[in-house]
Order: structure tokens, then sequence, then C-alpha cells
């Protein structure tokens, strides 16, 4: 990809491994009222639709003031998971040092930015980026077009310039949706996904080295 200028880099599963912890606070606080949510199932509701899951509470009668305390509990548990110093992808301190002063780097994320200050407390990962776009940047998140959009103005490239490294067909869906080519790293979570659209699909986050 010679023509690359810009690297945008989504956080959860491509920077650090803390999908399987949200999907852990989610069913946990789910299950408090009654509602079973499967791998699978948040799977498909939060990575490949990006809906997430308040709607089937609704749907089995619980109320907005219920749902919003379900969310609370579920954002402080979260945070607590958080806490406990989430892991960083195998090789990607490796890969950013490596790619530090070629590209424009930014993180594209839907994370809420209190959660995102949170899991890079102790990662050492943001020096390597030149901005950080997080859930309040943006209207609308993920699988929506606007974070790489948002990416491209701060990146002052254009957008045939930028790639987004992603691990999720939500996140693959906004990335092209804004016209920017795709690099997919699949996780033991996303890995059934379909990611037609990808410019690549890869085994690891080292083979990016090999592509770019």
């Amino acid at each position: 990809m010679e023509t690359t200028k810009a690297i945008f880099w989504d956080n959860d599963g491509v920077l650090v491994e803390t999908e399987h912890l949200y999907f852990q606070a989610t069913q946990h606080v789910l299950a408090s009222v009654g509602i079973p949510l499967t791998q699978q199932d948040y799977v498909e509701l939060f990575l490949v639709q990006g809906r997430g899951a308040w709607h089937v509470a609704m749907e089995r009668g619980i109320g907005p003031g219920d749902i919003e305390r379900l969310r609370n509990e579920r954002n402080a548990l979260y945070g607590d998971l958080l806490a406990q110093a989430p892991r960083l992808t195998a090789g990607i301190t490796e890969v950013l040092d490596a790619l530090q002063g070629k590209y424009v780097m930014g993180v594209v994320t839907s994370s809420r930015k209190d959660h995102f200050d949170l899991m890079h407390r102790t990662t050492g990962l943001l020096k390597y980026f030149d901005f950080v776009l997080t859930a309040s940047d943006f209207s609308r998140v993920k699988p929506d077009p606007e974070p790489y959009l948002r990416a491209v103005d701060r990146s002052g490239v254009g957008r045939e310039s930028g790639v987004a490294i992603e691990d999720s067909a939500r996140g693959l869906e906004s990335a092209t949706g804004a016209g920017i080519s795709c690099i997919v790293v699949p996780t033991a979570l996303t890995q059934g996904s379909d990611f037609a659209g990808a410019h690549r699909v890869l085994g690891s986050i080292g083979e990016i080295l090999t592509v770019l």
C-alpha cells in the first residue's frame, strides 16, 4: 500500500484485548433481570450490527429507567474489570514502534473516553498516536462512517491515503463507508464474521508490517 500516509487504529480488540470484558459486564447485568446473552448474541448485536442489547431488554418489558440503571451498572462493572490492567494485543508495541514517524497515526474508537483513559493508564501506547477520537467525539458511532470521516479530517490526508485497522464487521463497515481501505485482524470473538470488502484479512497484528 505505497500511497498510505495515515493509519487509523481501532482500540478494543486491536490495541488492547478488552472486548471479552465488555461482553462479561453486559452479560452479567442482563442476567440480573433474567435476560441471557450468549457470546454469539454479543458478536451479532455488538460487533456486527453495532446495536447493543438494550433493545432486547425493552422487548422483554424492561422500562427506560431500569435500562438506564442497568447501563450504569454495566459501565461501572466494565470499569472495574478494566482497572485490573487490560492486556496488550500480542505484538502491538513492536508494530507501533516500527510504524511511528512513517505515518500519521490515530485511534478511532467507539469506547467512552473514561473507559479509554482507564484502559490506557498503564499501556504506554498513547505516545505512538497523533490523535485519539472516542465516542464523545461523534454523534454516531460505528458502524456509521462518521468516526472515520472525522479521522480523515483530523489526519489532514485524503481518505484514499488512509487505512483502517479493525477487528470487527461493524468497524469494517464504518471504515469502508467512509471510503477508507480496511485491514482486518480478527479476534477469537470476531473470527467467524463476514469481512467481505476488507483490503486484507490477517492472522495477527504482526502481519501488518508485511502489507503496508
